[in-house]
């Protein structure tokens, strides 16, 4: 049974799953709609590397087309499954790199506008991204997913597998580093210090 499309934008993102399992395909167009732009955001910040992080999306939404007929609504959230999911094969893929040296490898060019204040962001947009990095992956982990996702600490916490006081912690933890490494550069990136 295909829905209206306006009808399918009140659609919770479990009951597009289970419509897609049922063979409905505009299903699967909605629920990617809404899923991939999430998705790359967040691998792209724990990965630093946008191809990467594509190839990640697409093997997270394959996952999730391929569970969609046993998927149970009301047993968990699609995007903390979705979480989950991505946050698995970040690590697989951060693990497999650590032989890397990092700082060897050139950054890829910068797309800003030639204005000063889209200059000024696109550096501090690198700062972040750089400052996450640098971040041990737990602690990035809870920070991405708390301060750039904006989930709530509950949901952090079934992603990462661990209690709601340890996602706070990590969560304080990173932040504290995160602050650290960027306050020896809030002037260079147009922070004034009141």
């Amino acid at each position: 049974m295909t829905m209206p499309f306006d009808a399918r934008t009140e659609i919770s993102d479990e009951a597009l799953l289970v419509a897609f399992g049922n063979g409905d395909r505009r299903a699967a167009q909605d629920l990617t709609r809404r899923m991939v732009p999430m998705v790359l955001r967040y691998a792209s910040r724990m990965l630093g590397d946008g191809a990467e992080a594509e190839d990640v999306a697409q093997e997270a939404m394959l996952r999730l087309w391929r569970i969609a007929p046993e998927w149970r609504q009301g047993e968990a959230k699609v995007t903390t499954w979705l979480y989950r999911v991505v946050t698995n094969l970040c690590t697989d893929r951060l693990r497999r790199r650590r032989w890397v040296d990092l700082d060897g490898i050139p950054e890829p060019p910068d797309g800003a506008a030639s204005v000063q204040a889209g200059l000024e962001e696109a550096e501090r947009q690198t700062a972040l991204n750089d400052a996450l990095q640098a971040l041990p992956e737990r602690q990035r982990q809870a920070v991405v997913l708390r301060h750039i996702e904006g989930m709530a600490n509950p949901e952090i916490a079934n992603v990462m597998e661990i209690g709601v006081e340890a996602v706070e912690s990590l969560t304080a933890r990173g932040k504290r580093a995160l602050a650290a490494i960027l306050s020896a550069r809030r002037e260079e990136l147009g922070y004034d210090e009141n």
